[in-house]
């Protein structure tokens, strides 16, 4: 049995969420918290989860620090962030900070389902959304064995403010070039590495070792 812990300040949603589960027998709701310093104490006082389905959006401590002081004290615990934002900063801070899934609250209840049972005994899952593309690179170990194209010193560099919240222009701005340069160095790299996007970039570069989470 899987054991599920809910960490959102949206009581009633919180609410739908953990029925949905609990009809399912493979699944269990070990607690639910508000936010993540509920969460800390939560985990504290008894036995931590298999999976957590982590908000993004809370009071006192958000998903992002959340996720990180679990990646930190209990590595072994897989977070999903299930959020109402799609865009690319979001889904990259939450994947620096120790994810292992992003899904929007209006996933089916079917992938819902699917996404933690697959986080459990994978490690990873990711939507199209979150670049089906690369899942091959996280869950197919035989990629291991497989060379990768190299990158330049400039590209490695240019990989790890990627896999920042920088802006384009922000990340321009450091390695004192153009927006329009920089741009097309990140579709170089795409092609390069048979990626289409800037979270495809950031996997890799978690993946490979260039970015630590």
């Amino acid at each position: 049995m899987i054991s599920v812990a809910l960490v959102d300040d949206h009581k009633l949603l919180r609410s739908g969420l953990s029925n949905f589960i609990k009809t399912d027998p493979g699944f269990q709701v070990l607690f639910e918290a508000d936010n993540g310093l509920d969460l800390q104490e939560k985990i504290k006082a008894g036995k931590a989860p298999n999976v957590i389905l982590m908000d993004i959006n809370m009071p006192l401590m958000d998903g992002y620090e959340a996720t990180r002081w679990l990646h930190i004290h209990h590595p072994q615990v897989k977070v999903i962030a299930l959020s109402m934002y799609d865009g690319e900063e979001c889904i990259i801070r939450m994947l620096r900070s120790g994810a292992r899934g992003y899904l929007l609250k209006d996933t089916e209840p079917a992938e819902l389902a699917r996404a933690i049972q697959e986080t459990h005994q994978n490690g990873f899952y990711y939507t199209p959304m979150v670049t089906r593309h690369i899942a091959s690179l996280i869950n197919d170990n035989e990629s291991d064995k497989k060379a990768t194209p190299g990158l330049t010193e400039r590209e490695t560099e240019l990989l790890q403010y990627m896999a920042s919240e920088l802006t384009y222009k922000e990340i321009a701005d450091k390695m004192f070039l153009s927006p329009k340069t920089i741009e097309g160095h990140r579709e170089k790299m795409c092609e390069k590495l048979q990626l289409k996007t800037r979270v495809g970039l950031v996997m890799y570069a978690i993946k490979n070792g260039i970015v630590k989470v």
